[in-house]
């Protein structure tokens, strides 16, 4: 991770003084649970909390003592004696490094969902009011990036309101999966540590007991959380790309809000370019990058391997600082998106009326033609205006086996704009609720 696209609340998370304090707070409520099964005294519990609860640990020190012993825990632990005093010899009794590790690794996951999930929410509550805005401003829907029948923009910030929506549940059950607690000893058997332990460790972090554990948690969790991120990345670059589309010169039905003194480009001065949503696409390939990495995660060796660790210190914070980041700047984009609707109605009055071809072919085989000779009909006429620029409505007027079927009138009636738009209510209370 990187300042340039970091925020500082995620960023908190993975720093190594909160760590370090996750870790103390383990151990100590470990110790307090021990002290109550008469294990360790009460009074070391007490001495151990008393000491350290308040304390800011010497992250330099601690690298210091890793040099040489070449371990994380033990370094932190050595460090934690020097805090404490003699009373430290009660800490980590029963345990191994991974029950501090993997459940640290899991109240930080939890704690990066929960500002995940504000993410999203923030960025639902711009799309939908930016939906409401324009429920009926009228614009040409495409397929294949061509001219298919009219939509409203309204509709297009309804989609991605549903689906940044799937979003948030994801991320709800990714945060539910992930926030497991394991205080079992070496090999997961509680040979020498009671069970119990584990239950109040896990309450006390807000976490569950991981039912099973053998050394570690087991990675399917972790895999399924960063895949989850990745989705949701998926859904950011959508939207963006869908921005993208809609700002260029020869569309130019939305754009990015362009600010006074902004530039856009070193060389040309007129330009106004993008960036933001460009970067957004960027951020999306980098988060999904990481998630490979999370399947293979999975399948380590017997009770436990260490392949994964490296993987998860990189990834855990920069696939959830990159995403907070992204969703984050998304928000902003919707929420100030300059919106052209005299330019959706250009881009939608452009090929003289042919998102009307559809309406005309149903009515033609609902006259009697069957849907091949309907079909061909439409399209010569069609063609004409593809072609030729001619009005498509004029062209079907003047053809005579489609006024055999249909009146003027009953043409001039498909031609109705409002026709396509008759079930945004219906749609809308599907995303957004009756209200």
């Amino acid at each position: 991770m990187i300042p340039r696209y970091s925020r500082p609340e995620m960023v908190a998370i993975w720093e190594p003084q909160t760590r370090f304090r996750i870790w103390f707070e383990i151990e100590a409520h470990a110790t307090d649970k021990l002290a109550e099964l008469g294990v360790v005294p009460k009074e070391a519990a007490a001495t151990i909390w008393a000491k350290a609860k308040d304390a800011t640990f010497d992250v330099a020190r601690i690298d210091e003592i890793e040099r040489v012993t070449k371990h994380d825990v033990i370094a932190f632990l050595t460090h934690l004696a020097e805090i404490v005093g003699p009373e430290a010899r009660f800490v980590h009794q029963g345990m191994t490094s991974s029950d501090v590790l993997d459940t640290t690794l899991a109240v930080q996951l939890a704690r990066a969902a929960d500002l995940l999930i504000a993410d999203v929410d923030a960025l639902l509550a711009a799309i939908k009011r930016r939906a409401f805005e324009h429920k009926l401003t009228p614009t040409i829907g495409r397929s294949h990036g061509i001219h298919a029948e009219p939509v409203t923009f309204g509709l297009k910030l309804a989609q991605a309101y549903a689906e940044f929506d799937r979003c948030r549940a994801r991320l709800v059950a990714a945060r539910a999966e992930i926030a497991t607690c394991a205080i079992s000893g070496a090999v997961g058997t509680f040979a020498n540590i009671d069970p119990l332990v584990e239950e109040y460790v896990a309450q006390k972090m807000g976490l569950t007991p991981e039912p099973v554990s053998t050394q570690v948690i087991p990675r399917d969790r972790h895999a399924m959380f960063f895949a989850t991120l990745g989705v949701v990345a998926s859904s950011v670059e959508r939207l963006a790309t869908e921005i993208r589309h809609l700002q260029r010169t020869e569309v130019y039905e939305a754009e990015e809000y362009f600010s006074p003194g902004q530039k856009g480009s070193s060389a040309m001065p007129h330009k106004r370019n993008p960036v933001l949503t460009e970067n957004l696409t960027g951020l999306a390939r980098l988060v999904r990058g990481m998630v490979t990495p999370a399947l293979e995660n999975v399948a380590l060796w017997h009770e436990r391997d260490i392949s994964h660790s490296s993987v998860e210190r990189m990834i855990g914070p920069d696939a959830t600082v990159t995403l907070d980041f992204a969703l984050a700047r998304l928000t902003g984009v919707v929420d100030k998106l300059l919106i052209y609707p005299q330019n959706m109605r250009k881009n939608l009055d452009k090929l003289g009326g042919l998102h009307n071809s559809q309406r005309v072919l149903l009515a033609l085989t609902q006259a009697g033609a069957s849907r091949e000779d309907s079909y061909s009909m439409v399209q010569r006429n069609a063609m004409r205006t593809w072609e030729h620029g001619e009005d498509f409505l004029t062209n079907l007027k003047a053809d005579k086996d489609v006024t055999a079927k249909l009146s003027v009138a009953e043409l001039e009636a498909m031609f109705d704009e409002g026709y396509h738009f008759k079930h945004v209510d219906t749609i809308f209370r599907r995303v957004f609720g009756e209200a």
